[in-house]
């Protein structure tokens, strides 16, 4: 890309995801296992290096130990390099003392100086938060062949659904001329993706302003936008058609890794044009035993099935020991099920073991979800 025409992706992904309860307790949303052998932030890192952007910075908070650890320094989605690459900002203490970042606006504005020293003509802000495959180029080139001072990635959801989600309210050209956040009868069922595309210039002077409102609660949707439209700036929906989802909840992390087994699979981690990168453990091959049987499910590097699988997820080093039954489930690294467990529409947390002839879940309403603390139903 031409230098005046420089990107910088923002990542945030300092998101703390108590909906998911256990599985965040010690980690950050973004860094939670997903679909086998990844963690839900590798998509977005993904799109980025699919996308063609080099410079990305990545924004965390809560609890970011193991979610750094995963990143490295950026090798396994091409972004180790000296020039541009990768670069990880978290809070940090100045005059006035240490604080978090209070919104989704004030991360952005902590860290001016840094996209300044960038100096980049557009800032890609993205969430590290959600599973999808994204083309950010072709969301980019769209922005500029508008001369949008902002533009926002939507997605058509669910008209049932739409009012959980901040819908945006466009003219017959897609320029936005209505906020809609949560609305109780949505005039259409267009929803922000929460992806957005700045000017920085027109941005910068945006964050600075609502850094010092003491009404705002910094936050893009809540403040940024609305004030920016309120204010006659151009502003552009770019539809997006393909696989997105908020894997929010327990239950939407489960039905989103068990939509990986979907025959009508829209998200499709074996498209070879469109990789998802993440670390490789270098384990052994999976390895089915005279007695096990798996069917319609993913099974990761290291996993001895001695028992049934069935319409499930398994990360890697996974043991099911004979008889053991596994049904509609996903079963984190290292955890290990009995001799004749039945586990059915459950979730396993990592290093789990389950006792000889247990039984975790099976009731069609619900979602368990087996950690170090217990199970709780989502």
């Amino acid at each position: 890309m031409e230098t005046k025409n420089k990107v910088l992706a923002m990542l945030l992904a300092g998101g703390q995801g108590s909906r998911l309860k256990a599985m965040t307790k010690d980690t950050a949303k973004p860094a939670v296992p997903f679909g086998g052998k990844y963690r839900i932030i590798d998509f977005a890192l993904s799109n980025v290096a699919n996308s063609g952007i080099r410079e990305i910075a990545i924004l965390t908070q809560y609890k970011p130990y193991k979610l750094n650890e995963h990143i490295g320094i950026g090798i396994p989605w091409d972004l180790n390099r000296f020039s541009g690459g990768l670069r990880i900002l978290s809070p940090y203490a100045s005059e006035e003392g240490g604080r978090w970042f209070t919104g989704t606006a004030n991360a952005i504005f902590e860290n001016m100086d840094y996209i300044d020293e960038v100096n980049p003509s557009h800032v890609l802000i993205l969430s590290g938060d959600h599973i999808y495959k994204m083309n950010y180029q072709k969301m980019i080139e769209y922005h500029m062949e508008h001369d949008a001072d902002c533009t926002i990635s939507v997605i058509e959801v669910p008209w049932e659904e739409a009012s959980r989600f901040g819908i945006v309210n466009v003219d017959d050209s897609m320029k936005i001329f209505e906020f809609d956040e949560k609305p109780e009868k949505p005039k259409n069922n267009m929803a922000s993706m929460g992806i957005y595309v700045f000017r920085w210039e027109v941005l910068r002077e945006y964050l600075i302003r609502d850094d010092i409102s003491p009404a705002s609660s910094h936050d893009f949707g809540k403040d940024i936008l609305p004030l920016m439209l309120e204010e006659g700036n151009t502003m552009m929906a770019w539809k997006f058609k393909g696989y997105w989802k908020d894997v929010g909840t327990i239950k939407s992390y489960w039905e989103s890794n068990l939509d990986l087994l979907d025959s009508e699979d829209s998200l499709n981690l074996f498209d070879r044009d469109w990789r998802i990168y993440t670390h490789n453990r270098n384990l052994p091959p999976h390895k089915i035993q005279e007695n096990g049987e798996v069917k319609n499910s993913m099974v990761n590097e290291g996993c001895i099935i001695g028992g049934k699988v069935e319409h499930s997820i398994l990360f890697s080093n996974v043991c099911v020991k004979e008889d053991a039954i596994i049904k509609n489930s996903v079963i984190h690294s290292n955890a290990i099920v009995g001799k004749g467990a039945i586990v059915e529409n459950a979730i396993i947390m990592e290093d789990m073991v389950i006792k000889e002839h247990e039984k975790i879940g099976g009731d069609d309403d619900h979602v368990y979800l087996l950690s170090p603390d217990g199970i709780v139903i989502g």
